[in-house]
């Protein structure tokens, strides 16, 4: 199994989980696609687009069960290749939602988290 990251706020995943499904976003709908990150873009992607929120989830996926059409990896910060799901995330292929903790320098601890 192949894990993904989506990070997004408690508020947001409630409702998701209410709906059955979670659409991504408002940065997401204006690209089109749910962003993720692996377990190795993670750090600079919360410290990038997170940093001083609090009230965040961790979501981690299972990205096998999401299908190579749903699926494609594409180039990004630094030409890294990150995960882009086209299309709404079905919750079957969530495996953990971890509290991500806020410091209060505005930084967040990360989870042990398999690479």
């Amino acid at each position: 199994m192949r894990t993904i990251y989506k990070i997004c706020p408690a508020s947001n995943w409630r409702e998701a989980e209410r709906q059955g499904t979670y659409r991504g976003s408002a940065d997401d709908a204006r690209d089109g696609f749910i962003h993720f990150s692996t377990a190795e873009q993670l750090a600079e992607t919360v410290k990038k687009h997170y940093f001083g929120q609090t009230g965040l989830f961790l979501i981690a996926v299972d990205a096998d069960a999401l299908g190579d059409d749903a699926l494609r990896w594409e180039p990004s910060r630094g030409g890294d290749m990150f995960p882009h799901l086209y299309g709404e995330l079905d919750l079957g292929a969530v495996t953990a939602v971890l509290d991500l903790r806020a410091r209060s320098d505005g930084g967040h601890d990360l989870p042990e988290l398999p690479l």
